[in-house]
């Protein structure tokens, strides 16, 4: 079962988890294969989670906890409101730059994986709407309606989510982002 005190050597097994079903997917696997390919026994694993569909959802909870921490802290050394919602977004776009197709396609097929990334867009788009009014307040943004700009961001974040923007632009999850702060921040500047 997943413990809120792991050991040294669950956190390395659940890193490494994470790299393989990041680069690979998840879908195809095993427990016996992701046993083989982590040279760890089943019951190794199954102290992480009870099953595979557990374990999988505990490594997406897992990288987008690490993903989240790394964005905020990257913004927390920002002061200018524009440079925050492009370093915020783009700091999005970096950590979303490592999970290949198959990896968002199995995601987008598990729901339990899914409403991870779901709930975790839903907090992205929350903190560029947050960042949005900062900026408003301060005088940096133009007055324009925060919560607008937030859901159009969280409708453009859902569209990534579910591969429609690279169907439509050819365009990675991450480049998708990187593209989004540049329109989001030259909308609402002054």
């Amino acid at each position: 079962m997943p413990s809120a005190r792991r050991t040294a050597r669950q956190s390395d097994l659940l890193r490494r988890l994470v790299a393989l079903v990041a680069a690979e997917g998840f879908a195809s696997f095993t427990l016996d294969d992701l046993a083989v390919r982590l040279r760890c026994s089943k019951t190794t694993l199954y102290q992480l989670a009870g099953s595979k569909q557990e374990l999988v959802r505990e490594a997406v909870k897992y990288y987008f906890r690490a993903a989240t921490e790394a964005v905020e802290k990257q913004i927390a050394d920002t002061s200018a409101p524009a440079d925050r919602v492009v370093v915020y977004l783009k700091a999005v776009s970096e950590q979303l730059r490592p999970l290949s197709r198959r990896f968002l396609d199995d995601m987008a097929e598990f729901a339990p994986a899914r409403e991870v990334y779901e709930a975790n867009t839903r907090h992205a788009s929350a903190r560029v709407r947050q960042l949005i009014t900062e900026g408003v307040a301060a005088g940096a943004f133009r007055d324009v309606h925060a919560a607008f700009v937030g859901e159009v961001v969280a409708a453009t974040m859902q569209e990534i989510q579910r591969g429609g923007v690279t169907a439509n632009t050819g365009l990675s999850d991450a480049d998708a982002y990187a593209e989004l702060a540049s329109l989001i921040v030259h909308a609402v500047s002054s």
